[in-house]
């Protein structure tokens, strides 16, 4: 049992760093667009969760589709893997970013922009990490697209 359990532990965390690598490069991308053009925190927002999903999905089809898979049957794969974790990512990091003082009036070269960010990030994935292992001990999530990649691998 104990055994099960470190396995589990290791397979959430790798999934939830997977997760949360998809959730940070769509994320910041979306946050220094926003800042670069001066956009308002809504747009900011929306852009950068739009993109984290982007990236978070786009992360979990490429190994998929290198093996051969279609992108018909890659696409409900990532939806159904990643769609709880990114979202939990999201709200979690997003609210965090809205409530820290000054945070969403930061500069590029600020440390108040990049320092939250990195504390939101952190937060993000230790609240993704139990909804991952939670999928994964059901047999869904991660372990379902881990199943389709080894069996074309």
């Amino acid at each position: 049992m104990h055994n099960q359990d470190q396995t589990l532990n290791r397979t959430a965390i790798s999934a939830t760093l997977h997760c949360l690598t998809g959730c940070a490069l769509g994320e910041v991308l979306g946050l220094v667009i926003a800042t670069a053009f001066g956009l308002g925190d809504g747009v900011s927002i929306a852009l950068s969760i739009g993109l984290a999903f982007v990236f978070g999905y786009g992360l979990t089809m490429l190994p998929l589709l290198r093996s051969g898979m279609g992108l018909r049957a890659a696409l409900p794969l990532a939806f159904a893997s990643d769609t709880l974790s990114i979202a939990t990512m999201e709200l979690l990091d997003t609210l965090t970013i809205v409530i820290w003082p000054g945070a969403m009036g930061a500069g590029l070269g600020d440390l108040l922009f990049w320092g939250p960010l990195a504390i939101a990030l952190f937060i993000a994935f230790w609240a993704a990490f139990p909804v991952n292992r939670w999928l994964i001990a059901q047999g869904k999530g991660h372990a379902v697209v881990m199943e389709h990649h080894h069996h074309h691998a």
